[in-house]
């Protein structure tokens, strides 16, 4: 009888332990699935699922001259405005200009590009994998590393409507979107 108390505790106490050594209760990569991708749009080797989010917001583009043809104009993205949901539909973040990504934690990883693709969606934006360029705060952003945008919805920037005549015009398209974290 000890025994099975013994165990009942150990078992039922085991996560709050993890939880004071920082450690998560269960392996992010136990919580979260990777996305199938391309192969140029994969994270490097060793690095584990942090968090997996959906994005919700609108792509912000700005007529603007081409810089080859100042005769010309062409739709240029702004930023990104988004907000950022878990698994629940809990809002828990924002993406905005950066790229950025800032959780309500205070935590935050700006990143670059270092890869795209098309979306199959061909009225969406291209998917992307992104590499951190900083990581500020103590929560869900600290030790991201990398950052793939796949499955896309809209976003993409109109055909028309950037003339010479409304330069400095914007418009915001709608857009959703996943964004897998991955960090060591």
């Amino acid at each position: 009888m000890k025994t099975n108390n013994f165990k009942s505790t150990w078992f039922g106490l085991f996560p709050l332990l993890l939880a004071q050594m920082g450690l998560p209760p269960n392996k992010p990569e136990q919580l979260y699935s990777r996305p199938r991708v391309p192969k140029n749009l994969q994270v490097a080797v060793g690095q584990t699922l942090l968090a997996s989010l959906s994005a919700k917001g609108v792509q912000i583009y700005q007529c603007k001259p081409l810089s080859d043809n100042p005769n010309q104009s062409e739709w240029s993205l702004k930023a990104p405005q988004a907000d950022l949901f878990d698994a629940k539909g809990q809002k828990i973040g924002t993406h905005y200009i950066g790229p950025t990504w800032e959780a309500n934690d205070g935590s935050k990883v700006v990143g670059e590009v270092k890869s795209k693709a098309d979306s199959p969606n061909k009225n969406a934006i291209p998917w992307l994998l992104l590499q951190a360029k900083s990581n500020q705060g103590n929560g869900i952003f600290n030790k991201v590393k990398y950052i793939q945008r796949v499955d896309t919805v809209g976003g993409k920037a109109p055909v028309k409507g950037c003339t010479r005549a409304n330069t400095g015009a914007e418009v915001s398209v709608n857009y959703t979107s996943d964004y897998y974290f991955y960090g060591i």
